[in-house]
């Protein structure tokens, strides 16, 4: 009992400090969201489980290949013995030609138990299915690449969206500050009958418009940051939070190269040229097939006194050859379909490379713009902050008003606003261009 009264202090520590650790969050570079999206994002984890279906198709197909071998059985009781008919010359010499006696073979009761084994040793449809399944792979490969893509480009989205909205939030809590300060100034003036009642009333409106400001910007900062913890695959009452720091200055030049869409083209253009040549094959190549069955048959009777059942052995083996010679145009139609798909493949693809060409020049232009609009509005902010000082201490020395003040301020606040919005149009436009020349 004593030890547990020493404990107890250390315990209850222990405790609080594990409870209060847990309720911090936890601060995510934009790489940890990227890692952890790769681990728990739900659409990335179909699309693995779709490569893998992909895999066991091709499996599948190989499988052909491989010689099949089943069990067969059954039983037939003829309640009426089948009829034969048979030339009478078989019982009479002299019997004229042309004449013939039915009669009866076989007996009631007849069971059948074999194995039998096939084999192809030729197909030109298992073949062709071979190769296709195995295009169809590398593309659900790449259909899996071109979903994380997207899921990062999202995830990269989101993360910028929440840093400028946080540099927002930031810029307003200074604003609130300096509207603060600002609104007992003047009612420090007002109480010295040196300021309009109106006047306090003016930055009173000034301050509540900033609150609710705040309270907009919260709601939407909380909204994407559900947003991110979703294309995260993490719960939405797990505690998050970003690095403040916005990183858009990227010296580091791209180097062209084929986007994953027109590897999917081509891709695509591979798996309709195997089933093309498929069709083709399978419409004049003949197929070969080993077969063999081993087992046994029994024939039985029920009547006295001659009752029995017996047994025999039956074995054989086999190839089988086949010809295809006509099928009602329905291969022909098949590859019809197949040269027009290649078709729009190809117009699909020419149609793409030229619009990545356009793309990739607009957005160089627009991300040059952004980075120089980035560079000026800096310039502009500390400016405008300047003279925003000034015109507070001019305010307080009498030679300027509160619609000077006001102004300033309301420069201050377009310097902030255009200052996020160049960095945010210079991350979009990188971005993009990443998207864009990704291999």
């Amino acid at each position: 009992m004593k030890l547990v009264t020493i404990h107890t202090p250390i315990l209850i520590l222990l405790l609080f400090l594990i409870r209060f650790e847990s309720t911090q969050a936890q601060v995510w570079s934009l790489q940890q969201c990227i890692d952890t999206a790769q681990v728990y994002n739900k659409n990335l984890a179909m699309g693995r489980n779709n490569i893998s279906i992909a895999k066991e198709k091709e499996k599948e197909a190989k499988a052909n290949l491989i010689p099949k071998i089943t069990a067969n059985a059954d039983y037939k009781y003829f309640s009426n013995l089948p009829y034969q008919l048979l030339p009478l010359s078989t019982f009479n010499p002299t019997a004229p030609e042309g004449q013939f006696k039915e009669a009866q073979f076989g007996v009631p009761h007849n069971i059948n138990a074999n194995l039998q084994l096939t084999m192809p040793i030729y197909s030109p449809q298992v073949y062709g299915a071979i190769k296709t399944t195995k295009i169809a792979s590398e593309l659900s490969g790449l259909q899996y690449q071109k979903t994380e893509e997207q899921i990062y480009f999202e995830i990269f989205n989101l993360y910028y969206n929440a840093q400028i909205l946080h540099h927002q939030l930031g810029f307003i809590d200074s604003n609130l500050v300096n509207t603060t300060r600002l609104l007992k100034n003047m009612q420090l003036l007002n109480e010295q009958l040196l300021a309009k009642g109106t006047d306090v009333s003016k930055v009173k409106l000034q301050l509540a418009q900033l609150k609710t400001q705040k309270e907009n910007i919260s709601s939407k900062y909380t909204q994407i940051l559900n947003g991110l913890k979703f294309a995260m695959g993490i719960a939405t009452e797990q505690n998050l939070e970003i690095e403040p720091t916005i990183q858009y200055k990227d010296i580091a030049e791209y180097i062209p190269s084929s986007i994953l869409d027109v590897r999917l083209i081509k891709t695509q253009n591979r798996l309709l040229m195997s089933e093309l040549s498929a069709l083709n094959k399978s419409r004049f190549l003949p197929s070969l097939n080993l077969f063999g069955t081993f087992g046994t048959t029994g024939f039985g009777y029920d009547q006295q006194p001659n009752d029995f059942l017996k047994f025999f052995p039956i074995g054989f083996a086999g190839v089988q050859l086949s010809i295809p010679l006509f099928n009602g145009t329905v291969t022909q139609r098949k590859i019809n379909q197949k040269k027009l798909e290649l078709q729009n493949n190809e117009l699909q693809f020419g149609l793409l490379s030229e619009q990545n060409g356009m793309q990739i020049k607009n957005t160089q232009q627009q991300r040059l713009v952004a980075q120089m609009a980035v560079e000026t509005t800096t310039e502009q902010i500390k400016l405008a902050k300047t003279i925003y000082d000034q015109t507070i201490l001019q305010q307080k020395q009498g030679t300027a008003s509160l619609q000077d003040v006001l102004l300033a301020d309301y420069v201050l606040r377009e310097a902030q606003q255009t200052y996020l919005m160049a960095i945010f149009d210079y991350l979009k436009a990188d971005l993009d261009l990443k998207n864009l020349r990704e291999t």
